[in-house]
Formats: structure tokens, sequence, C-alpha cells
């Protein structure tokens, strides 16, 4: 079974983007060369700041969708290691 990936970067203007993966260092290069995300295009470079292992990729899709309902308060507790 693949190992899957959900994941928080940190953009150069110190907003957050989450998604998942099956690879997070590929997934942190894709972003940086500006083929990862419309959203992390602009805010280049970006740093991977926090990575959830998940059982599957509907579990990691979930665990996106959670987290990317999270106030921006809750996120930094989530990337601290408190929440």
């Amino acid at each position: 079974m693949q190992e899957v990936y959900c994941y928080i970067l940190e953009c150069s203007d110190g907003t957050f983007y989450t998604g998942w993966t099956t690879d997070p260092q590929r997934r942190v290069l894709r972003h940086n060369k500006g083929t990862g995300a419309k959203y992390t295009r602009a805010r280049r470079p970006v740093k991977l700041v926090y990575l959830e292992a998940q059982s599957n990729r509907t579990e990691a899709m979930k665990r996106e969708a959670a987290i990317k309902k999270m106030r921006r308060a809750q996120k930094i507790k989530l990337i601290e290691g408190v929440g």
C-alpha cells in the first residue's frame, strides 16, 4: 500500500497552503517550480511546515478538507504540535 500524506506549506507571504500527496519531497519541489498549485505559484518560495501520514487517499483528502476549514490560529497550533 502506498503511503499518503496531508501537508501544510508556509508561503513566502506568510499564508498557509494545505494539500495531500504520496511524495512530499517531490510535491514541495513542484510547488517551488511553479507547477504545484495556482495559489502557491505567486507565493514562492514555499516551505513544508507540517506533514501527517494518512492510511489512504480518501482519509488524506478528508483531513485536507478539515485542515482547510481551520482558522489560522488553529493551524499554527497544529504545526507547533499543540493542537
